[in-house]
């Protein structure tokens, strides 16, 4: 059975090509070294990217969606699998996998970001989680996080499992 890995990311068509062109860097890394991919496994924006690489390289993707998303989907997928909820779909995401991954993304990706950190201080989530830091992306969330342990709101070993790459090479080798 191959090892897989969750990927947090964005469906907006609006965003710089700069995180999509990082995506498929991170996809074809993955896949390169034997994992499978998870994601939200929409046509558009980032998760059209992972999709889309995933086919190119004949790696193995997933996608999971809710229910009320059916037509969204990215036909060239692997495999989908339907939930009846937005939340059932991030406890499906990350079933099964060694790590969950949030490239930039919007508010969908914090949240999905946030729960799985959450979950795993919480001992419930046992696999690794990175933020890609590209270009600074995720800076005001590490900002946050300190000041959370300044405020004493979140221990420091907590904090620490969210590691933030700042490059997809440093992202990918973690993986290796």
């Amino acid at each position: 059975m191959a090892r897989k890995v969750a990927i947090f990311c964005s469906a907006s068509r609006k965003i710089d090509p700069k995180y999509n062109d990082a995506a498929r860097e991170v996809v074809r890394a993955l896949h390169s070294l034997g994992y499978d991919v998870v994601s939200g496994g929409g046509a558009i924006g980032t998760m059209g990217a992972i999709t889309d690489e995933s086919v190119r390289v004949g790696g193995h993707h997933t996608a999971v969606l809710p229910s009320f998303m059916k037509g969204l989907e990215n036909p060239a997928v692997s495999e989908v699998v339907w939930t009846e909820t937005m939340a059932l779909r991030k406890e499906k995401m990350r079933e099964g996998t060694v790590a969950v991954i949030a490239l930039p993304g919007g508010i969908g990706t914090m949240d999905e970001l946030i729960e799985t950190l959450t979950l795993r201080k919480l001992h419930k989530y046992g696999g690794k989680l990175y933020a890609l830091n590209l270009d600074g992306f995720y800076d005001p969330l590490k900002a946050l996080l300190d000041h959370f342990q300044a405020t004493r709101m979140l221990e420091p070993e907590d904090a620490a499992l969210l590691k933030f790459p700042g490059s997809v090479e440093e992202l990918t080798a973690c993986f290796q």
